[in-house]
């Protein structure tokens, strides 16, 4: 659900590499902060003998599902796969390896790993020991399929998803009480996207006026979801809701240097509590995204208020953004943030969730 269009060889992947990267699906909101990844061996006669897919980071990789649920039968075969083989030894062995031992003539992968610890090694290394290479099938899909790693690899933040939900006069919301705009299905689709993404971020005033709990509902979420607080001043009661939710995840309150300097005692309290605290330069996003992103958060969303939303499209800080207009009228109320149009090369998407409209388009891909 959180995927982009980034770029790429425009051409469709063949059939073989559309079994790959619908395997790759399988580990979706699971792998952070890996790539999802799916792999196909195919015989010389064109038969499917062992397929895999990266489910957990710190489990085998797909590569080496595939090839173990091949065994003898990867001899002289073509091995499909959504990625470039890894070249490194990390929490696995290398994937490029284990293809040279198994005897593979040819891989066919959709696309370079953008890790420096990859980028063209595993091609490189499968090239020297006599296996052919294939480049490029399935790369548009690929991309869109990885766009948080591509992201988080080339900018060194999360992708980040801004979502905004606006009445049918305008609005996103009232400034003295919590307001329910939405109906069961598009409830239903974003806790689902909960359940998929590794963060949530939402401002001080959300929390303030709505005092929400930020925890997947209606859906099974196999990982700790980490939960964002832009708290530059500190305002969030320590009653608020969300803190009673840490079983779900961790939650962060992102604190402007300033605030912390004047308080440090509320600070450490908070801390004792078991609240995580991130202190950066007054509203400094870009400072809290790198913090985010180096414990392995690669896609963020950010579902309010309309303060901090602006303030993340203002900075070119949007890769997806998600507007729902929806049939509540509220007379008055909180306008909604200025968010960044669809560039001319991308279509906004649009689909109906019930009686509520959800219109997506990608700011930017990812290089």
């Amino acid at each position: 659900m959180v995927a982009a269009d980034t770029g790429g060889s425009s051409r469709p992947p063949g059939p073989m590499m559309e079994r790959a990267l619908f395997l790759a699906e399988r580990g979706r909101g699971r792998t952070s902060p890996n790539p999802m990844v799916g792999a196909v061996v195919v015989s010389p006669a064109g038969v499917v003998v062992g397929q895999g897919a990266h489910l957990r980071a710190g489990e085998p990789h797909a590569e080496v599902m595939a090839l173990e649920a091949a065994g003898d039968k990867a001899a002289g075969a073509t091995l499909y796969c959504t990625l470039e083989p890894c070249c490194h030894v990390g929490r696995t062995g290398p994937c490029a390896e284990r293809i040279v031992s198994a005897g593979v003539a040819r891989v066919v992968a959709s696309m370079i790993d953008p890790n420096p610890r990859v980028a063209g090694g595993g091609f490189a290394y499968l090239r020297a020991h006599g296996i052919t290479v294939d480049v490029g099938d399935g790369e548009v899909d690929a991309r869109r399929l990885n766009a948080p790693f591509l992201t988080w690899v080339a900018r060194q933040r999360p992708f980040i998803i801004l979502k905004t939900v606006q009445s049918a006069d305008g609005y996103i919301g009232r400034a003295d009480a919590p307001v329910r705009l939405t109906g069961e299905a598009a409830d239903r689709f974003f806790h689902r996207q909960r359940a998929e993404v590794d963060a949530i971020a939402v401002g001080s005033r959300t929390v303030l006026i709505d005092d929400p709990l930020l925890t997947p509902r209606l859906v099974y979420r196999e990982r700790p979801l980490v939960r964002v607080l832009f708290d530059w001043r500190l305002q969030i009661p320590a009653s608020a809701r969300v803190f009673s939710t840490r079983s779900a995840g961790p939650v962060i309150m992102v604190i402007g240097q300033a605030t912390a300097a004047q308080r440090p005692q509320e600070i450490e309290a908070r801390r004792v509590s078991g609240t995580e605290v991130e202190i950066v330069p007054d509203r400094d996003i870009d400072a809290a995204l790198r913090r985010l992103a180096d414990r392995g958060v690669l896609s963020l969303l950010v579902e309010g208020g309309a303060v901090l939303q602006s303030a993340f499209a203002g900075r070119g800080l949007a890769d997806r953004i998600q507007h729902v207009l929806t049939p509540v009228h509220l007379g008055s109320g909180i306008a909604g943030p200025k968010l960044p149009g669809a560039p001319a090369e991308s279509s906004p998407r649009v689909r109906m969730l019930g009686s509520d409209v959800l219109t997506e388009w990608d700011v930017h891909g990812t290089d």
